[in-house]
């Protein structure tokens, strides 16, 4: 994990109140995370082992779980898969040293709600926290319609507008509208849009994400070529610039 953390401290109201459980057996890394994380005002619980985690889990209920994937006792796959065997929901980042698809898949299958690859950057650790700790705050409000300039879409009916002409989106590009709706500017990774919306198991590639974000362009944006709402994140994916209009 590298150390620099090169974007400005947001201390904001909600991170406060938001408590975070950190399973890693390494104490370089558990400390480095914990350090990270408070300086954002997390409020941050610690476990050195997949048992103690799992035990601190069901005791202090915390916001959201950071998982790492090779521990003592019990590995993180055990310690996930027994949370959602117990029906608890907490969201969990699972974090591995593992690269293969097969490794991430299984993560998913077993109840995490995102992953993440180590090396990985402070800045893309926060980002991904932020963006599941939104997703888990809003699933008893989940996004209904959105407003991007004179087009508007209804995700619970499915339809798309341009002014009163109706649009033909695919449930696909809906599928990926939301997820970067739901990521409220924030950049969504191919790697996290193949997980939602395709799944690894479909053996889609990078390309398949951008070849649907180049036809959503095509459908939503003026001029494609120079896009007001779906923006390139060189390096890690796209992001969306819009106004909710209405949950």
């Amino acid at each position: 994990m590298k150390q620099e953390l090169s974007a400005p401290l947001r201390l904001c109201v909600e991170n406060q109140s938001s408590r975070l459980l950190i399973i890693e057996d390494e104490l370089p890394m558990r400390t480095a995370l914990a350090d990270a994380l408070a300086a954002e005002g997390y409020r941050v619980l610690t476990a050195a082992d997949g048992q103690a985690g799992l035990d601190r889990a069901l005791a202090e209920k915390p916001d959201l779980i950071l998982l790492d994937l090779m521990m003592p006792k019990l590995d993180g796959f055990s310690v996930c898969a027994e949370l959602r065997r117990l029906s608890n929901t907490v969201p969990i980042l699972m974090l591995t040293a593992k690269g293969q698809i097969e490794d991430r898949v299984k993560g998913l299958d077993v109840g995490a709600d995102d992953y993440l690859v180590k090396p990985f950057s402070t800045e893309e650790l926060l980002a991904r926290v932020r963006a599941i700790l939104r997703r888990a705050q809003k699933a008893a409000k989940p996004l209904r319609t959105l407003a991007l300039g004179d087009v508007r879409l209804d995700f619970a009916q499915q339809q798309a507008w341009r002014g009163r002409k109706l649009l033909h989106l695919t449930t696909k590009e809906f599928a990926v509208l939301r997820l970067l709706a739901e990521a409220e500017g924030e950049p969504v990774s191919r790697d996290r849009f193949l997980d939602a919306v395709w799944g690894y198991t479909a053996f889609p590639t990078t390309r398949t994400v951008d070849m649907h974000i180049a036809t959503l362009r095509s459908k939503i944006e003026k001029n494609p070529d120079k896009p007001r709402f779906i923006h390139t994140v060189h390096g890690i994916g796209y992001r969306l610039e819009f106004k909710p209009n209405g949950q």
